[in-house]
């Protein structure tokens, strides 16, 4: 299959406002067919204010990168380091908070090239692991993991709003 060559650029403060409607945009569109839409926007109403997506660009240890195609903007990834990490804040790991791509651009291969650079990233600093958490019904994303050499090691809580769902934690070991 054919893979398109993305741009990945990393995100800035000016660019905050761009991010926040992508990251609502996808998050809808991934979730909210498979969930109640009052929980969704409960959610949605505190992850994904223009403040809360100010105040993660300023965080020197988490990172977002847009993926550009043709200029076009087409998915982004969050990588979080030391204790930007929602979980163990290990200075060897790198954690994937986020990683979407917009629904017509899922052919492209994006997804991959994203995750790549995720890992790559994750290498170049000596860091020993990956890794990221993922809803255990998203059947879709974690054979895409697998796929990439990751592996379940655990599993932590998530509240959509006022619904507890369950993430898997899924790593990759890197070698350094």
């Amino acid at each position: 299959m054919f893979e398109y060559n993305i741009t990945i650029k990393q995100a800035t403060i000016a660019d905050a406002e761009t991010l926040r409607l992508l990251s609502q945009e996808t998050f809808y569109y991934f979730f909210g067919p498979l969930n109640d839409k009052e929980n969704m926007d409960n959610y949605a109403s505190s992850a994904f204010t223009s403040a809360k997506i100010e105040a993660e660009l300023n965080d020197q240890n988490s990172h977002f990168y847009f993926a550009i195609l043709d200029g076009q903007l087409t998915g982004y990834i969050k990588l979080n380091f030391g204790p930007a990490q929602t979980e163990f804040q290990d200075d060897h790991s790198l954690e994937v908070e986020r990683i979407y791509v917009l629904a017509e651009h899922h052919s492209k291969k994006i997804g991959h090239q994203l995750l790549n650079f995720a890992i790559q990233t994750a290498v170049d600093k000596g860091f020993n692991y990956i890794w990221l958490g993922v809803w255990e019904h998203n059947h879709k994303a974690i054979s895409f993991y697998e796929k990439h050499g990751f592996q379940l090691f655990g599993s932590h809580p998530f509240m959509l709003g006022e619904d507890k769902q369950i993430d898997l934690l899924m790593k990759k070991e890197l070698v350094v």
